[in-house]
C-alpha cells in the first residue's frame, strides 16, 4: 500500500509538471519557455523536472502508444492479411498520428497539435518518433506475415500509411479544420494509402460518379 501511495504521488507530480509545461507552451511558445519556468509553475525544483522528463519535448510526446499499436498487429485474426491488419490498427486507434493527451479538451488538443507542427524542434522530434514507429510496425508485420512480406514490402506498406496519415493531419491543422473534419480527412488518406494511388479517380471519372 505504501508503494502504491508513492506511485500515485509520482504520477500526480508528473501530470502537474506536464500540465504546467503545456499551458506555458501554448501561452508563450515552446522556444520561449524554460525548464525553470515550468518548474516554478508546477511548484517543484528544476531538478525534479529532470527526474520525470529528459527534456522539454518529452513533455509534449509523453503519451506514446507504440506497444498498443504493436499489440494490435500481434493480436490479429487468423483470416487477416497485412493490409487488413493495418486498416484495423488505424480504425481502432482513431487514426491519431500526432501524439495526443486524452485528458485535454478538443480545442486545447488542436492548439497543441498546431504548436507541434509549427515548431521546428517539435517537428523534428515528431519525425523521429514517426520513423521509429514505422520501423517497429514494419518489423512486427514481417514477424506476423513471414510468407507474405519481406522487409522491403513491410517498410513500403508502413511508410505509405503513416506518411499519408501524417500529411492529412498536417493539412487539416493548417486549414483549421474541426476535429470531425480532420477525422474525415485522415480516413480519406487511410483509404488512399490502403487501396493505392490508382484508387484516386481521374477528373472524368469523378464527373461520371457525381
Amino acid at each position: 500500500m505504501q508503494e502504491s501511495r508513492r506511485e500515485r504521488k509520482k504520477l500526480l507530480t508528473r501530470r502537474r509538471i506536464a500540465d504546467a509545461a503545456i499551458a506555458l507552451f501554448l501561452q508563450q511558445g515552446y522556444d520561449q519557455t524554460t525548464v525553470a519556468q515550468i518548474a516554478a509553475a508546477a511548484d517543484v525544483d528544476p531538478k525534479t523536472f529532470f527526474n520525470y522528463f529528459g527534456s522539454k519535448d518529452e513533455v509534449v510526446f509523453e503519451d506514446d502508444r507504440y506497444e498498443e499499436v504493436l499489440a494490435a498487429i500481434r493480436d490479429r485474426r487468423q483470416d487477416e492479411g497485412p493490409g487488413q491488419a493495418l486498416a484495423r490498427l488505424v480504425d481502432g486507434y482513431d487514426a491519431r498520428v500526432v501524439p495526443t493527451r486524452s485528458s485535454r479538451d478538443p480545442a486545447e488538443q488542436a492548439a497543441l497539435s498546431r504548436l507541434i507542427l509549427t515548431t521546428p524542434a517539435l517537428q523534428a522530434r515528431l519525425q523521429s518518433l514517426l520513423h521509429e514507429l514505422q520501423r517497429r510496425i514494419a518489423d512486427v508485420l514481417v514477424e506476423e506475415f513471414p510468407d507474405e512480406l519481406d522487409e522491403v514490402a513491410a517498410a513500403a506498406m508502413t511508410g505509405s500509411l503513416i506518411g499519408a496519415l501524417y500529411q492529412a493531419a498536417l493539412v487539416s491543422i493548417e486549414r483549421g479544420q474541426s476535429r470531425q473534419q480532420a477525422q474525415q480527412s485522415i480516413r480519406r488518406a487511410r483509404d488512399i494509402a490502403l487501396h493505392g494511388l490508382l484508387s484516386v479517380p481521374q477528373a472524368a471519372q469523378r464527373k461520371e460518379r457525381s
